[in-house]
C-alpha cells in the first residue's frame, strides 16, 4: 500500500528544483525542465510592506522608484539576506510553474554554495519549506553545475568546475559523487558591475547605475585583450554638476575596471588547484577546467585562465543554466543520486 500511495503522490505533484541565485531565480520541473527564469528582486511599498512587484516587473523599477517603494535584491553573496522577502518571492515563482493547484505538496531541490554555513544552509531550508514544500533537498552548486555541464561526478575521476554566478565564484574539484575540495569567494557578476560603477565614478565623473554597469559589462567587458577595441556611449548623471550627460567608454578602459574582481577569480581558481590531490590534478591536466555560470560569458575570461593555469579550459555549452539542469537531473531520480543531497542538521 505504501508503495502505492508513493507512486500516486508523485504522479498527482510538481516536484522543482530551484536555482535561488544572487541575480537571477531559476527553476526546473519534473518531466518540463526549465519553465521559470527571472530576475532575484522584489518591489515593496513601505507604507504597508506590501509587495508592488516580483520579478522582471520588479527589475525595471531598479534605480527608478519613487518615494516610498524600493526593489529589493533579498539575496546577497549566494545567500539569503531577506528571510521573508525570499519567502514571498519564491512562493510566487513555484505558484507560477505550478499552473493547477494540487493536493500533493511538491518535494523541492534548491541549490546552495559549496562555502555556506550551517545557519545559511537553515535559513535557505527554512524558506523553501514555508511555502509549502512537502520534502526539501539541498544540492551543492558546483555539484549540480557539474552535472549541468554533463561531466561524470560519479565517477572516481577529477572534475574541475567554475561556476561563477551574481554573488560568488565557485571552484570545485568533484569526483566520487562529492565536493573533493573547494574554494567558495564572493567575488562574482555583483562585484564585476560594482567596480564598473566605481571605475567610471572616478575617471568619468559619471554616476552611473546597477542595470547600466550590467549592460556595459556584457557588451564591451572583457578580461583578455582583443585585437578589436570597442566603443559604448553610457548615460548616467554628472558628479560636479548633477546634470545628465552621455560620454564614450573604450573595452580596454572597462577591462582595467575588471581587473581587480578578475584577478580575484583567477587567484582563487591557482588555489583550489594547489589544494587538489596529485591523482585527481593528473585527471584535471587530462581532462582541463569547466566553467559554468553567467560570469563565465565574460569575454577572454576563459582564455585568461587558460594562459595563468596551462590548462584546457572549456565553456558548458549552456553555462548560465548548468546549475538548474544540474538539479533537475538530480530531481529526476532522487533515489539514484542520494549522494549527491547535503545533509541538514
Amino acid at each position: 500500500m505504501s508503495s502505492f500511495f508513493r507512486n500516486l503522490t508523485e504522479r498527482f505533484s510538481n516536484d522543482v528544483a530551484i536555482d535561488l541565485g544572487t541575480c537571477s531565480t531559476l527553476i526546473y520541473v519534473k518531466g518540463k525542465g526549465i519553465q521559470l527564469r527571472e530576475p532575484s528582486i522584489v518591489a515593496i511599498d513601505d507604507s504597508d510592506h506590501k509587495v508592488v512587484a516580483i520579478g522582471n516587473e520588479a527589475k525595471k523599477m531598479l534605480g527608478r522608484t519613487p518615494a516610498g517603494i524600493r526593489a529589493i535584491r533579498p539575496m546577497k553573496d549566494g545567500v539569503i539576506a531577506d528571510f521573508a522577502i525570499v519567502k514571498i518571492m519564491l512562493k510566487t515563482y513555484i505558484e507560477m510553474v505550478q499552473k493547477k493547484k494540487l493536493f500533493v505538496r511538491p518535494r523541492i531541490i534548491v541549490c546552495v554554495p559549496s562555502g555556506i554555513t550551517e545557519v545559511e544552509k537553515r535559513a535557505v531550508h527554512d524558506s523553501v519549506e514555508a511555502t509549502g514544500a512537502r520534502e526539501v533537498y539541498l544540492v551543492s552548486e558546483p555539484i549540480a553545475a557539474a552535472m549541468g555541464a554533463g561531466l561524470p561526478v560519479e565517477a572516481p575521476t577529477g572534475n574541475m568546475i567554475i561556476d561563477i554566478g551574481g554573488g560568488t565564484t565557485e571552484i570545485a574539484v568533484v569526483a566520487l559523487s562529492g565536493v573533493v575540495n573547494a574554494n567558495s569567494i564572493r567575488i562574482a557578476g555583483d562585484e564585476m558591475d560594482e567596480a564598473i560603477i566605481n571605475y567610471v565614478k572616478k575617471n568619468y565623473n559619471l554616476i552611473i547605475g546597477e542595470q547600466t554597469a550590467e549592460n556595459i559589462k556584457i557588451t564591451i567587458g572583457s578580461a583578455y585583450a582583443t585585437s578589436k577595441d570597442e566603443i559604448m556611449e553610457v548615460k548616467g548623471r554628472d558628479l560636479v554638476s548633477g546634470i545628465p550627460k552621455t560620454i564614450k567608454v573604450t573595452g580596454a578602459k572597462i577591462r582595467e575596471a575588471l581587473e581587480e574582481p578578475v584577478s580575484l577569480i583567477v587567484d582563487a581558481v591557482h588555489l583550489a588547484l594547489e589544494k587538489t590531490p596529485p591523482e585527481l590534478a593528473a585527471d584535471i591536466v587530462d581532462r582541463g577546467i569547466y566553467m559554468a555560470g553567467g560570469g563565465s560569458l565574460l569575454k577572454g575570461l576563459d582564455a585568461l585562465i587558460k594562459e595563468e593555469t596551462n590548462l584546457q579550459v572549456f565553456i558548458a555549452e549552456n553555462p548560465i543554466d548548468c546549475v538548474v539542469i544540474g538539479a533537475g537531473k538530480i530531481l529526476e531520480d532522487i533515489s539514484g543520486h542520494a549522494k549527491l543531497i547535503l545533509e541538514t542538521q
